[in-house]
């Protein structure tokens, strides 16, 4: 059990399922949440490979605070095929390896094109 800079715990699974997105790519996203009771961060939510982004989009709460990793495919100007991984909040020091950090505020913040852009 790791611990964010806040204090708040961050389950171990929270890494592992990272780990197996960064390395393995079985799944396409992770979301996570803060379980109050038992003051740490943990996973809510896998996505599977084959899932699209406005899946993704769909499994966040509009009142409720949610940190994600998004594995987003695209292809460069050059028609190379590339991944980045997306990370979409806080405790982004308990997880190396995230390549872009989008901190969002409303869902127009986190739109695909902003991930477009991003991932260039």
């Amino acid at each position: 059990m790791a611990n964010a800079a806040s204090g708040m715990a961050v389950h171990d699974d929270c890494k592992l399922r990272f780990l197996e997105l960064k390395a393995k790519r079985t799944h396409r996203f992770i979301v996570y949440k803060i379980e109050e009771k038992q003051k740490q961060v943990v996973v809510e939510k896998v996505g599977q490979p084959i899932q699209t982004y406005e899946e993704f989009a769909a499994c966040l709460p509009a009142d409720e605070c949610r940190y994600a990793i998004y594995d987003f495919d695209f292809v460069t100007a050059e028609n190379c095929q590339k991944s980045k991984i997306f990370f979409i909040a806080w405790f982004k020091r308990e997880l190396d390896g995230i390549q872009v950090e989008l901190q969002a505020t409303d869902p127009t913040e986190m739109d695909l094109d902003v991930f477009r852009s991003r991932a260039n």
